[in-house]
């Protein structure tokens, strides 16, 4: 026979879900009119729990995991209080006009927020939440696994062990660069390049340098990094991770000027954002043996297709942008972009939120 304080865990998800009830019809029996909050898409359980469990929004979902199509999305933004979204959905004027003037928050699910057109909400005066901090060390981890699956020739090995290639021992075959006494360049030295460098020190890195828009002292001290031009980033990295958030400074600032200085034995990694790097010069430059290999976890477009190019080539090694993914990550983004959703509504301070 149960306990009572067993009895009251076991029906502890009810209470909750019963006390949100009483709580949305005593508001709806005063005449109170809950802010429209719309979802674009199937998200982690956390967020979604504490969106119903606040009982102060009336919540539409697009139940896929996939993106919501733009003609829907047009539709279902009118008269909204609250926008939940992700990187796949354009937030711009056409969008905002179709919201109306109720609209007062866009949480998105993101660190990045480059799909948002800032100037036209700062217009408009409506806020915008963001979700830093709680990916960095899922990013740092995978950006550290992309490198070292492509410094190896990890994917590369698979297929051989797989296809036949896996012969008699030879000295010199399915040879890679290791890290040891190396140099590496970050590219955007923010909380990601902190903690991808933390990571590599053991590996025993000789030197890591790197380049921002202004050098950043008090982190570079903390981490022993070194602050260079990006044209002897290229020249002097034998590994570069690109880590920096996309602008209009940033965009494609990866292209044939950086890959023709790089040593032939460099190897390029990006998980910042994709539109960083011009494709068609990192192409030609795996190609041409500007450089030894590049690792890529963001493209344009994604998903890549899969006749494109790069796809063909053995030293490159894409992943489909699965850089936070983790169970834990991902829940954490949903909650906080939730938290950041509920306070905009409520006219609150929030967890995270893009200056205007």
């Amino acid at each position: 026979m149960r306990s009572f304080s067993q009895i009251k865990v076991l029906y502890k998800p009810f209470v909750a879900e019963f006390n949100t009830c009483c709580k949305l019809q005593a508001m709806k029996a005063a005449g109170k009119h809950l802010p429209k909050v719309y979802i674009t898409r199937r998200i982690p359980p956390d967020g979604l729990t504490i969106l119903k469990q606040s009982g102060s929004c009336e919540i539409e979902q697009w139940d896929s995991d996939d993106p919501v199509p733009r003609s829907e999305l047009l539709k279902k933004v009118s008269g909204i209080q609250g926008l939940y979204c992700l990187l796949t959905e354009k937030i711009d004027k056409e969008l905002l006009d179709a919201a109306g003037p109720s609209l007062k928050v866009v949480s998105t699910m993101s660190v990045g927020y480059d799909h948002i057109c800032l100037e036209e909400l700062k217009k408009r005066r409506i806020r915008v939440g963001f979700t830093p901090d709680v990916l960095t060390e899922a990013v740092a981890e995978l950006t550290v696994a992309l490198l070292l699956a492509t410094s190896r020739r990890l994917i590369e090995a698979v297929d051989e062990a797989k296809n036949g290639g896996w012969g008699t021992w030879k000295p010199l075959w399915m040879c890679g660069s290791g890290l040891t006494g190396s140099s590496v360049g970050i590219l955007g030295l923010g909380r990601i390049g902190e903690a991808i460098v933390n990571r590599l020190k053991p590996f025993g890195v000789q030197k890591f340098l790197y380049n921002d828009v202004a050098p950043r002292e008090e982190l570079a001290a903390k981490i022993s990094a070194e602050f260079v031009s990006l044209d002897e980033l290229a020249k002097q990295s034998d590994f570069i991770m690109v880590c920096c958030a996309l602008t209009s400074e940033t965009m494609g600032i990866c292209n044939k000027n950086l890959f023709s200085k790089m040593k032939r034995n460099a190897i390029f990694i990006n998980t910042s954002r994709g539109a960083v790097v011009n494709q068609d010069d990192l192409y030609y430059a795996l190609v041409n043996g500007q450089i030894a290999a590049a690792g890529l976890d963001v493209t344009v477009p994604e998903p890549l297709p899969t006749d494109h190019p790069l796809f063909k080539l053995k030293n490159c090694v894409i992943l489909p942008h699965i850089a936070s993914a983790t169970v834990e990550t991902r829940n954490a983004m949903s909650a906080l972009a939730a938290n950041n959703l509920l306070a905009g509504l409520k006219g609150d301070m929030m967890p995270k939120e893009v200056p205007l």
